[in-house]
């Protein structure tokens, strides 16, 4: 299997996995990567055909549950889903080294271009109508995938290999010399972070790889130390750079019938002037809420806090940087 069909594949599943509503060819071929466009023509319509039933049967054969039916009693055609309690694998017991080859895996997966395709699948479908719930859809918002510090550092952390490296705080106008004994490379709200002991300061930090400055470079032996057993990089990156704190109060506007996945826990304002709903959300994780909100696109608008409302913006610009690319 070529690998821009293995991408297209990817992308309808997670595009179906994210709705429970029925969606039919027509909107896939608009809103999923990969599918001859629609130009008028009967020639890209046939190619469209061809290429979506291959891909229907390709799906089918790996043992990917794809349903046929429709939403609603007033639907003119057949649509598709997966059935998500069908798809997904029951509890699986695995090593720790397993546990950990899984974990890594997972967080590469957060940095590929698939998932910055397949998330603007899924704002594309939510444009159409269709109502996609960002708690069924496993994606993640598209992380940097040329971050020239990633590569090193990964090296050092899994090498045992102390890292010295150049970093600028926002607070810094120039950048000072740092010493780490790297414990590992963390994913977290879109971006890469290093956490490790601070050999100049004797203690535990977190660094933001968009701030290291110029190649970072390992020295001495592999195996030079190991990290606490029990430590918790993400807990210490969460406490770093905005987890979970004081419980915060975000409002927000949705258009009627939209974002239903995000009504089913806020509380209702009442009507807004331009006719939109109002919600009133509480979260000790403003960044992570942000992520969620940025995924329902135009949906919803953040009225208050400022700050999350410049994090949404923030993720909305890179998605749509990712699209242009």
């Amino acid at each position: 299997m070529s690998a821009k069909r293995a991408e297209r594949l990817v992308n309808l599943v997670i595009a179906l996995l994210g709705t429970r509503q029925y969606v039919t060819a027509a909107k896939i071929r608009e809103t999923v990567p990969g599918y001859e466009p629609d130009d008028g023509t009967a020639r890209a319509d046939e190619a469209f055909k061809r290429m979506f039933e291959r891909d229907k049967a390709e799906l089918r054969e790996m043992g990917v549950p794809l349903e046929t039916g429709r939403t609603s009693v007033f639907d003119t055609e057949d649509g598709y889903r997966i059935a998500r309690a069908d798809y997904e694998l029951p509890e699986i017991t695995l090593t720790g080294e397993e546990a950990a080859a899984v974990g890594l895996a997972l967080r590469l997966w957060e940095s590929a271009q698939l998932a910055g395709a397949a998330q603007s699948a899924l704002v594309k479908l939510r444009a159409a109508g269709v109502d996609v719930d960002p708690a069924r859809a496993p994606v993640q918002p598209r992380l940097d995938s040329d971050e020239p510090a990633f590569e090193p550092c990964y090296a050092a952390a899994r090498d045992r290999r102390v890292l010295q490296f150049d970093y600028r705080r926002p607070d810094e106008d120039t950048p000072a010399r740092r010493h780490v004994q790297p414990w590992g490379v963390v994913a977290w709200h879109g971006r890469w972070y290093l956490v490790g002991l601070d050999l100049d300061r004797q203690a535990p930090r977190v660094f933001r790889l968009s701030r290291v400055v110029g190649t970072p470079r390992a020295s001495g032996p592999e195996n030079a130390f190991e990290p606490p057993a029990d430590v918790d990089l993400a807990e210490l990156v969460a406490g770093a750079f905005g987890g979970r704190g004081e419980e915060q109060l975000v409002v927000v506007r949705a258009r009627p019938g939209a974002a239903v996945g995000l009504r089913r826990w806020a509380t209702p304002l009442g009507a807004g002037p331009d006719g939109d709903d109002r919600l009133q959300l509480r979260t000790t994780e403003p960044w992570r809420l942000a992520d969620q909100l940025a995924a329902y696109g135009p949906d919803v608008l953040v009225e208050s806090p400022a700050a999350v409302r410049a994090a949404v913006v923030e993720r909305l610009t890179r998605l749509a940087a990712t699209g242009d690319r």
